[in-house]
């Protein structure tokens, strides 16, 4: 299924704790209570919410961007390439769906291949690589990785990524655009990077240098892979764009808020969120993690236009 839709609408390198435990004993636990109807729900999550796609669309001006300077943005986020739900067949449908309306720039925001215990085909690095490669766009595709690539295989990661002409931005910024229309493209590093112990991670994400790059007035664009780091993005960036939540995957009430990989709950788990001024949109992604399930938050190709 095809559809679109229109919503409503980093801290320096160090230690961290995630409060997140997603896993097959919290799912079954958080979906006992709803009886043979849970049965029902969560087959639904496995076997057909997973297999729908979605364009979500954004249109804004947030602060520091000229009014009038158009910008078309695809993201493609948390690919996580795998059976049962991210075969290549399936990947290839969010290709093609994506170049459906081409774009100014293409972002990919990490995790491109699956890692949970429940996957029942590999694919292949080389393989999602090309099909990503086939995505359309003016100024590029551009990528950071997330914290599975970092976790489980980074070295070949980045070289499919390298392979197919895809750079990564991490912890870079790179100028980009026409004459009077340009503007600064920075990707983070990844804020989970090395595991240090339950629950604790040493990112090798650097804002500060990576935002040093930016000697003009030009406004600026901001990759990552976890929204928790928007917490130190300063108002001199006109939009931070993450993934890596799922929207939290699950969404239920009163269960959903657990299955947001986050340190700050449900805070930044989806959509278009604006604190202080400061604007910073949140994609659903397309696959899964931890378990092969998706409920209320279908994947989606997030289309944003800002100008």
């Amino acid at each position: 299924m095809l559809h679109v839709t229109q919503p409503t609408l980093a801290r320096p390198a160090g230690r961290r704790s995630l409060r997140f435990g997603l896993n097959r004993r919290r799912f079954i636990q958080s979906f006992g209570f709803l009886g043979l109807s849970g049965f029902a729900t969560a087959a639904y999550g496995v076997g057909i919410e997973p297999e729908s796609l979605l364009v979500t669309r954004y249109r804004l001006t947030p602060p520091r961007w000229p009014t009038g300077q158009r910008l078309s943005i695809n993201v493609i986020a948390d690919l996580h390439a795998g059976g049962p739900n991210m075969t290549e067949h399936h990947i290839e449908r969010v290709v093609e769906l994506a170049n459906l309306e081409p774009a100014d720039l293409v972002l990919l925001l990490g995790d491109y291949f699956a890692t949970h215990r429940f996957v029942t085909k590999r694919v292949p690095h080389p393989v999602w690589a090309a099909s990503l490669a086939r995505l359309k766009s003016r100024l590029g595709v551009w990528a950071v990785f997330g914290n599975h690539d970092w976790w489980f295989d980074l070295t070949g990661v980045r070289a499919a990524l390298t392979k197919v002409n895809i750079p990564v931005l991490e912890n870079r910024a790179v100028l980009l655009g026409d004459p009077g229309q340009r503007f600064w493209l920075a990707g983070l590093g990844d804020q989970l990077a090395h595991r240090l112990g339950p629950h604790r991670f040493r990112g090798v994400d650097d804002l500060p240098h990576t935002l040093g790059q930016v000697d003009t007035d030009d406004p600026v664009i901001l990759m990552l892979h976890e929204p928790d780091g928007f917490t130190k993005v300063p108002d001199r960036v006109s939009l931070s764009i993450a993934g890596h939540t799922h929207g939290g995957q699950v969404r239920v009430p009163f269960v959903w808020p657990e299955f947001v990989p986050s340190a700050y709950g449900a805070r930044f788990a989806y959509g278009h969120i604006v604190e202080q001024g400061r604007h910073l949109i949140v994609s659903g992604g397309l696959g899964v993690s931890s378990i092969p399930v998706r409920l209320g938050v279908p994947p989606e190709v997030v289309r944003i236009e800002l100008g």
